[in-house]
């Protein structure tokens, strides 16, 4: 795995952003989420992950550091899916909170900002997220979508979300540490959501629009539908995190009458 490090103190927030062949959005994301940050306040890092591409994603991630940003790189050599690249940039992140984001721009960086927000003023541990709204997407990824989070709600109940994918996702550095993420593809985000329901965590989920994508085209091929019907059955059966559920006890008692 490359990476570049930087030092200095550590900030507020880091933003884990997995690039697959994101050569055409970078240059017009990057810019806007950091520029909305600073304006916003926020001691901040962008760690982009260069995860796999094949074309000059690496380069320009290289550019944008160039140009003063606070960006941090990290590169897997082979793309093996969305949850190697947001787990590399955990890794490097250096930030008390630590973020997904998805480099497509689909998610304004005002609502980016929201989710910190709610996050920070949250009184304990917990998980923010987005619920994309009103999505510019194709008939297609939008029918995927309902099914696949339906699937999620139906085999595990009491899960806090609607959108099981959404990103932005931000929790603290200890709840990410408590987490022990360990999918390599996009089953992350539920990874992420499945052990927060065992850790009885609070997921905070805000409506947002969800536009369409910055430039170029959508990661989501069909293997990726076959790949996530896998994950799940995997995980209904309990042996990807069995060792960890049994290690990890949830960190409050239930109240709610959920599972």
């Amino acid at each position: 795995m490359d990476q570049q490090m930087s030092g200095g103190a550590r900030p507020d927030l880091s933003i884990a952003i997995s690039c697959f062949n994101e050569e055409e959005c970078l240059p017009f994301t990057v810019p806007a989420l950091a520029s909305a940050l600073a304006e916003a306040g926020i001691d901040y890092e962008l760690v982009l992950v260069d995860n796999g591409s094949v074309d000059r994603t690496g380069q320009i991630i290289d550019e944008l550091a160039a140009s003063g940003l606070p960006v941090v790189k990290g590169a897997v050599p082979e793309n093996r899916g969305l949850g190697l690249g947001f787990r590399t940039g955990f890794s490097l992140a250096r930030g008390r909170f630590v973020a997904t984001q998805c480099a497509d721009g689909q998610v304004a960086p005002a609502d980016v900002i929201r989710v910190y927000a709610a996050l920070r003023q949250h009184p304990g541990s917990a998980i923010a997220k987005v619920r994309r709204r009103f999505r510019q997407d194709s008939w297609l990824r939008k029918i995927v979508s309902v099914t696949y989070n339906a699937m999620m709600h139906l085999l595990f109940p009491g899960i806090k979300a609607l959108d099981v994918n959404g990103n932005p996702k931000a929790m603290s550095r200890e709840t990410l540490q408590l987490l022990d993420l360990s999918s390599d593809d996009w089953f992350l985000d539920a990874e992420i959501l499945l052990k927060a329901r065992h850790l009885r965590l609070p997921v905070i989920e805000l409506d947002v629009p969800g536009f369409a994508r910055e430039a170029g085209g959508s990661n989501v091929v069909p293997a990726t539908v076959l790949e996530f019907l896998g994950n799940i059955a995997s995980y209904r059966l309990g042996g990807p995190w069995r060792d960890w559920k049994r290690r990890t006890p949830p960190l409050r008692p239930l109240t709610d009458g959920g599972p």
